[in-house]
Formats: structure tokens, C-alpha cells, sequence
């Protein structure tokens, strides 16, 4: 395919809200320009400055080999390999593969061996969370119980059959509800202990969400990082009567989560932050969850799919981690539309007021179900002008998981 070698790669941001988003756009010698979108609020500054660096080895070659790109990349890092170096690599992958199948005509999941679904169930991400932190830009606000339920009702009207839920501390009237992120230092608890009253919280919490919604949706709980084996197991004991989806738990020891899995009712899923199939590996041999969550942006589609194929030898599903602009929704959508043993995929409904305005395409929700488009390439890109008109937030700080302020 002529004129398909890289001629400039750059970085672009522009405001997101209560964060930014961040862009790659690789540009080839005969004018096709290939998108992806990463991120470095959430645990991850300076990935724009490893990427600029690494820009130079990538240069002049072409983007149908971005598998020798990402191996170069690799050997050239590998005394610091993984973290920030990982993420870079895999945001110019996600824009190499974009540019590639543009070049071809193709939407980007005929590179992954092509579709295995027209259509993918989604989960309504960040139910109820991001109208208690972000009030200002996810209306209407949810200042007590009467609004989680109400939130469960709107979840269940608009056709969605699934959705995902955070940990909330009440007021000792229920109400005036608070992000409750220790592992994320919002309250700053570094022990992550779990008490009675965090126990009494999360159940307050999803019985009423549980009432909103009814019996027939689905309904998941993020953990993340909030607590140790033993109050993983408090949760999970204290919620036993619930019928959960999953219960998402981060932890870096696969041991500890193979533990907690043997111990819990409710299905376990975990991995989101991990990078590169090594590092899911240890977690497959232990049988360690029931979804491995991937992080595409960070991993690199074309990456993911080999952490997918290992998942699918381990028996285990996957799930790709999406809290992103809708960019990165339909780089997962592409993964998820490719991927035999898929589970279900993340997305955020609620929207910052301008979140239309940045891409040219936005995602398409029928009946709790992403419209797989067969537009070439990811199917959508960024506006450069409406980018312009919403410029980046200077000196972007390291979020909380979802707030500035852990509101």
C-alpha cells in the first residue's frame, strides 16, 4: 500500500470538563491521518512527554508493520518498560492501526480478524457516580437515596440492562452522599480498612439502586482499589444477599485475588490497570477472576487481543475498561466487536454538556446495545476545531478517580 509511511505524530488535548482528554494523530507521506485517544489524568502524567519522545523512532515507517514499530519500541525501552513507557506505546499503536485500515478502507476490527458481533451489550458505567462528584456537569445532581432510585429508574426506561456503581458514604440523614476512594487517597485511610458503617453504606447504596432499576437489570460494583483481602471479604459477606454481576476488585497480588474469588458468591473481575500479557499471566494461572478487564488505549488494541486470546486458553472472559471520551469507546468497541470470549463492555451515558461536539461520530445505544459502525478506521475521530474552541486545562492534576477534589 503506497504512502502509508509515518510522517508526523503529534499530541493534542482539549478540555473534558472536570478533566481533559488527549489525543495521538499520526499523519502518513500521502495524507491519511490515523487517531487514538490515551489518557494522563487518572494515575498517568507525563504520557504526552514519553510519547513526543518516542515519535522520532517511528517516523518514516510505515504503519502497516505496527507490530515491528511496537517490538522496536519495546527493545528501545526495555530497561524502564511498562508504566507511563507502556501507555505511550500503546496510544501509537491505537493511532497506527487507525491510519492502516483508513489506508485499507476497512473499519479497524477487519484487522483483528474481523467481527464476531454486530452488536455489544454495554453497561451503564459510573451510575450515580458521576452525578455525586461532577454535579456541575452530570445533571441532575444526586443528593440522596430518592435520586440513586430514580437514577436506577432512568437506567431501566432508556433500555440499558446493565449498570456499574461506586462507594458512597450517606450523611446520618442518607443523604449528601461522598466518594469513598481510599485507595485512591480520597479520604486519605492508607490502612483501607473496612468498617461497619462503609458496610451499612454500600448495601444502603445498592438496595436502592436495586429498587430504581428492578429485578431484570444487571447490576455491578467497582471496588477498585479501596481496600485488603480481609475487607474485600467483609463486603462480599455483607452483600451476599444482593444479586450482583460482578464485584470489580483491584489488587496487584493474584494470589489474594484467587483467595477472595474462592470465598465470594458474586463473580470477581479485576486487571484493568495491568499492562502487557505478562503481567496478566500470573493472574490467568491462579484462575484469579471471572472477567479480566483490559484496558485497550493503554494496552494497545492489537496488543489486547493476544491478553484476550490468553484469557480465552484460562477460560476467563474479558471486559475492555472504558471511562474515556468516545473515542476511546469505539477503539473498545472494535475490540469487543473482534474478541470471541467477550463479557460485556464499559461505557459512560452520562456526558459532559460538549462531549457531541469533539468527534465527529458518536456512539450509537440500541436497547442497552453499541451500533457496531463499519466506517473505516475507528469509525469516528476528533474536531480539531471543536477541540480549539474547548482548549486543555493547563497543568492537568492527577485525579482521584473521578474528581479533582475527591467530591
Amino acid at each position: 500500500m503506497a504512502g502509508t509511511n509515518v510522517r508526523s505524530i503529534e499530541t493534542l488535548a482539549c478540555d473534558a470538563g472536570w478533566r481533559n482528554y488527549h489525543f495521538v494523530k499520526v499523519t502518513t507521506d500521502s495524507g491519511i491521518v490515523g487517531w487514538s485517544e490515551y489518557d494522563e489524568g487518572f494515575g498517568a502524567p507525563g504520557v504526552g512527554a514519553v510519547i513526543e519522545r518516542l515519535a522520532a523512532r517511528v517516523v518514516g515507517k510505515s504503519v502497516d508493520e505496527h507490530e515491528r514499530i511496537y517490538a522496536d519500541l519495546n527493545s528501545a525501552t526495555r530497561p524502564a518498560s511498562g508504566g507511563i513507557v507502556a501507555l505511550a506505546m500503546g496510544a501509537i499503536e491505537n493511532a497506527l492501526l487507525d491510519a492502516k485500515a483508513k489506508g485499507l478502507g476497512v473499519p479497524v476490527y477487519s484487522l483483528l480478524g474481523g467481527k464476531v458481533r454486530d452488536r455489544i451489550r454495554v453497561y451503564w458505567s459510573h451510575c450515580c457516580t458521576w452525578r455525586i462528584n461532577h454535579p456541575t456537569h452530570y445533571t441532575p445532581a444526586i443528593t440522596d437515596l430518592e435520586g440513586v432510585k430514580s437514577l436506577g429508574r432512568e437506567v431501566r426506561e432508556k433500555g440499558f440492562t446493565a449498570c456499574k456503581t461506586n462507594i458512597f458514604i450517606y450523611d446520618e440523614h442518607k443523604k449528601n452522599p461522598r466518594g469513598y476512594r481510599p485507595g485512591f487517597g480520597v479520604p486519605f485511610t492508607p490502612e483501607l480498612n473496612i468498617d461497619r458503617a462503609v458496610l451499612r453504606n454500600i448495601v444502603m447504596h445498592l438496595e436502592a439502586l436495586r429498587e430504581g432499576t428492578g429485578p431484570d437489570v444487571d447490576i455491578l460494583l467497582d471496588l477498585n482499589f479501596n481496600a485488603k483481602t480481609e475487607g474485600y471479604l467483609r463486603i462480599l459477606r455483607a452483600i451476599e444477599h444482593l444479586d450482583m454481576f460482578w464485584v470489580e476488585i483491584d489488587t496487584f497480588n493474584p494470589q489474594a485475588l484467587a483467595y477472595i474469588r474462592d470465598h465470594s458468591r458474586h463473580p470477581i473481575s479485576s486487571c484493568e490497570t495491568l499492562l502487557g500479557l505478562g503481567e496478566f499471566l500470573p493472574y490467568f494461572r491462579e484462575q484469579a477472576m471471572d472477567v479480566a478487564i483490559v484496558d485497550t488505549p493503554w494496552n494497545g488494541v492489537w496488543q489486547s487481543m493476544k491478553i484476550a486470546a490468553a484469557a480465552a486458553a484460562h477460560e476467563v472472559n474479558v471486559a475492555p475498561h472504558n471511562f474515556y471520551g468516545h473515542l476511546c469507546t469505539m477503539m473498545n468497541a472494535h475490540f469487543s466487536a473482534a474478541v470471541p470470549n467477550l463479557r460485556i463492555m464499559e461505557t459512560d451515558i452520562d456526558r459532559i454538556a460538549w462531549d457531541h461536539e469533539l468527534f465527529t461520530h458518536v456512539p450509537e445505544f440500541v436497547d442497552g446495545h453499541l451500533v457496531l459502525p463499519d466506517r473505516p478506521g475507528w469509525g469516528t475521530e476528533p474536531n480539531e476545531a471543536a477541540m480549539r474552541a474547548h482548549p486543555p486545562k493547563p497543568r492537568e492534576a492527577i485525579l482521584s478517580y473521578g474528581s479533582r477534589k475527591g467530591g
